[in-house]
């Protein structure tokens, strides 16, 4: 019986291999599931990862800053005259009109008569008429007296020159001698102060007969010229028609336009750092190019001014000198409104910032540095600004790129994208 042959062909794989090959399979089949659900799931949530959010960036920059604080102004003529009545009386009519010129002591202004006597009711004309027959009777009782002193002193003369006569034969007393001379000097005396007294009932009847009367007021004796006082125009006339004044009551305004200044209101917490010699831009004043001038005065008082918002609002008055006008200023006048530009602060090679890439919290000023894509949150310590630039202290360098007016979106790490300078 023949034995068989061994086959000569591979022989099949063991059992035990056959089981791992089909495990691993399973295993790759089971596992591409998941991977593709992770694939999925990184693909969505890379399709929903915010966007980046397009900002408007600029770079800091170094350089001059002067600090200026704005406000409305108003010229004024610097040395005003008020014209006034010397004393009471009837004005004639002013004939000069606002803007008419003056010249010192040359120019007739306008004239004052006295007032005239005024009217008398019947009780009043009859208290007058008695008070002048009652001075009348006055003065004939003192014509009386004086009349009786007259006689007297006639008298005492003839006695006096007869004891005269007779002491030289030596029959009277020394004392008797010396009687006659003061009698007579007593009399003589006596006559005269009666004849001051009939002067003075004179006067008198005639001071109460003036009362009775109406003398006239008018003419050049009477009268009081008013002549300008100093050279320029009229301001203002306050008085023009022809009236009864009082003494002191004003007529007209004089000053000289060439003679002007600026007078800004300016907010107190703003004009606390104003010193005197500050320079001074003047814009908006009618003409072209700006006006130079110079602080004179910062007044120590303020007040109380409402704002067109209905703010209550403390302001104080600066007053501001200016440089050699241009001739089209001489055109301004007396209370023409002007703006008004104060250097305040001035630094150079500092460190500048746009205004809008500066933003606050708390107490502390921020911004946003463009870095790698994101935005930093940074903290800045800012100094004075003119509005437009800020200098800055520390915090940000020259070069560095900032977000200008962030959006309210923009966190600390928010991806950003530049946008171009031409859109």
């Amino acid at each position: 019986m023949a034995q068989p042959q061994p086959d000569s062909t591979p022989s099949a794989s063991p059992p035990w291999a056959s089981r791992q090959n089909g495990s691993a399979g399973l295993r790759v089949k089971r596992l591409v599931p998941w991977l593709l659900l992770v694939g999925l799931i990184a693909g969505l949530a890379w399709a929903m990862r915010p966007a980046a959010i397009e900002v408007e960036t600029v770079a800091i920059t170094r350089g001059s800053l002067t600090v200026h604080v704005s406000d409305e102004g108003k010229t004024r003529i610097r040395n005003r005259y008020i014209v006034a009545a010397p004393a009471a009386g009837t004005m004639l009519r002013v004939s000069l009109k606002a803007g008419d010129p003056v010249d010192a002591g040359v120019t007739r202004l306008t004239a004052i008569d006295p007032t005239s006597t005024p009217l008398l009711d019947p009780r009043s004309r009859a208290q007058a008429e008695s008070a002048l027959a009652l001075r009348e009777a006055a003065r004939m009782r003192v014509a009386q007296v004086l009349e009786a002193s007259q006689a007297a002193l006639d008298l005492a003369i003839r006695e006096r020159d007869r004891v005269r006569a007779v002491g030289r034969a030596g029959t009277l007393s020394e004392s008797d001698r010396d009687r006659s001379e003061v009698d007579a000097l007593i009399k003589a005396a006596e006559t005269r102060a009666a004849e001051f007294a009939l002067q003075v009932a004179a006067f008198e009847v005639d001071q109460a007969r003036m009362n009775l009367e109406r003398p006239t007021a008018t003419g050049d004796a009477n009268r009081i010229e008013l002549v300008s006082p100093v050279s320029g125009v009229v301001l203002k006339v306050m008085q023009e028609s022809e009236t009864t004044v009082a003494a002191g009551t004003p007529i007209l305004e004089i000053g000289d336009p060439k003679d002007l200044e600026i007078e800004a209101e300016i907010l107190s917490q703003d004009a606390v750092g104003i010193r005197p010699g500050d320079a001074v831009e003047v814009v908006q004043w009618g003409g072209d190019g700006v006006l130079t001038a110079r602080v004179r005065r910062i007044e120590p008082a303020a007040f109380t001014k409402v704002s067109a918002l209905g703010v209550e609002e403390q302001r104080v008055l600066v007053l501001c000198d200016l440089e050699s006008p241009p001739e089209d200023a001489t055109a301004l006048g007396d209370r023409y409104r002007v703006e008004t530009r104060i250097a305040v602060w001035r630094g150079e090679n500092v460190v500048l910032a746009p205004a809008g890439a500066l933003f606050r919290r708390g107490n502390q000023s921020h911004a946003f540095l463009l870095a790698d894509g994101r935005a930093r949150l940074v903290r800045v310590d800012a100094g004075p600004t003119d509005g437009r630039l800020t200098s800055i202290r520390s915090g940000l360098e020259p070069g560095d790129l900032v977000l200008l007016h962030p959006p309210d979106v923009v966190e600390d790490g928010s991806r950003v994208v530049a946008r171009d300078a031409d859109e």
